[in-house]
Parts: structure tokens; sequence; C-alpha cells
């Protein structure tokens, strides 16, 4: 899979998220970083849609975490906006869920990745021109691979 993609309209990134979808198991994480607006809740959307969630992927701003289940694999969707240290992290114990699901946190650089021993990053960006951007930056074991194939 590409490593950076440009994602004229809203369609492509949650095509991007579907894309994804199809290299994630049980136990990933998928750490989503860039600013209000750059897409983020949309390649979620992408990824439950693959994964086969039937409910609205909606952004968990105000709730932080949900868990979507039904599809191939549970979809926990967190927002970690509002949450200032790993102490908040470790109060939403998203650790018990994380061996079973896909977890994808929107804002959780620097706050979730000791959830697992990798993750996947995807950087994202909103240009002047209202263009998205996306790169995926693997960290820890397999992703690399995974990415490559």
């Amino acid at each position: 899979m590409r490593r950076e993609h440009v994602l004229p309209a809203p369609e492509d990134t949650r095509a991007l998220g579907v894309a994804l979808a199809g290299l994630l198991r049980a136990g990933d994480l998928v750490v989503l970083v860039g600013p209000l607006g750059a897409g983020k809740t949309a390649l979620t959307q992408g990824i439950g849609a693959a994964l086969g969630v039937r409910e609205p992927v909606t952004s968990p701003t105000f709730v932080i975490a949900r868990v979507h289940r039904g599809g191939r694999l549970p979809l926990v969707h967190v927002d970690a906006y509002r949450l200032g240290s790993v102490a908040d992290v470790d109060d939403l114990d998203l650790d018990a869920s994380t061996e079973e699901s896909v977890t994808v946190v929107e804002w959780g650089q620097g706050l979730v990745e000791q959830l697992t021993d990798g993750h996947l990053e995807v950087r994202l960006d909103r240009r002047d021109d209202d263009v998205r951007t996306a790169l995926l930056v693997p960290h820890g074991p397999g992703w690399e691979q995974r990415l490559d194939a």
C-alpha cells in the first residue's frame, strides 16, 4: 500500500479507510493525527464500513469512546482530544479491549502508543485548497511488512 495519499474529497478519505481495514487484525491500534477537519472521522467511517459496522460511525468527542460490534472485528473508536495525560487514557481501560478489537484513536499521539507493541500512525492534513492528504507511518513489529505486502 502506498504511504502517501492525496484525498480530494471525503469519499476518498473513506475509501482509504476501507483499504486500511483490509490490513487490520484484532489487537491493532491506529493513531490518527491531524488538525480539526483533516478527515480523522471520515477515515474511521471507512474502516468501520469495511469491518461491517452497521450503525453510524460518528465522532466520539463528547463520549470519548464508542465500541461498534457486529462486524468482522469490534471497532473501538476513541477521541482523545479532551484527555490530558496517559493517566486519563488508563482510566478508560482501553487495554481491556485492544486484544480482540481494532482500536482507532483520534488525537491520540503521545497518549496511547503504550497500549500495543506496534501501531499505525496516520498523519492527516488539510491543505489550503481543502484537499486532504494522508501519510501512513508504521511503528513497531509487522507494520512495515503489512504496508509493503
